[in-house]
This record gives C-alpha cells, sequence and structure tokens, in this order.
C-alpha cells in the first residue's frame, strides 16, 4: 500500500461495505450491487468530498423469478440470495 500514490483505495468482491484508514490511505468497499451480504437492497457508495453509502432498495422477488428465468449456471442458487442475504458479522 505504501507504493499507492492515490489517497483513496476502492475495491471489492468482499460484498459488505466498509471504509478503512491504513498507512494514510482511505480504502473504500461499496458494497455490491447484485450479491450484496446482509443487505435488503443494491450497495453502493456515492464518492466526492465526502463518502456515502447508500442502499438502494428494489423488488427482490421480481429479480429472482427473473434470474432464474435466465438459465444460467447457479442461477438458482443466486436467485435463492437475492431472497435470502447472508447476514454479515459475528
Amino acid at each position: 500500500i505504501q507504493q499507492v500514490q492515490q489517497s483513496v483505495i476502492v475495491c471489492g468482491h468482499t460484498h459488505v461495505p466498509f471504509l478503512r484508514k491504513v498507512s494514510g490511505k482511505t480504502i473504500v468497499n461499496p458494497g455490491s450491487v447484485g450479491l450484496p451480504s446482509g443487505a435488503q437492497g443494491a450497495c453502493w457508495a456515492l464518492l466526492g468530498p465526502d463518502l456515502t453509502f447508500i442502499e438502494t432498495p428494489f423488488d427482490r422477488k421480481q429479480a429472482a423469478k427473473e434470474i432464474r428465468n435466465t438459465g444460467a449456471p447457479y442461477a438458482w442458487e443466486f436467485a435463492e440470495h437475492i431472497l435470502h442475504p447472508l447476514v454479515s458479522g459475528p
């Protein structure tokens, strides 16, 4: 992290929103729009002079139905997660 010149680093993949300060850098994970953990809506962040974490509600039943109808690999599992998001934390 010492080699990174930028003061704000945005990352992903954990599906859980967070803000951390490490070695003088701000590390932001906005969460997940498509596969949020422990959230009832799509998680994202607005970056500007301030940081705002936002959760946008959506019709999870309709989304699950449409996902199942795609025939994509793991569509049923993905749809189930949309209906019953995993709870994060201890």
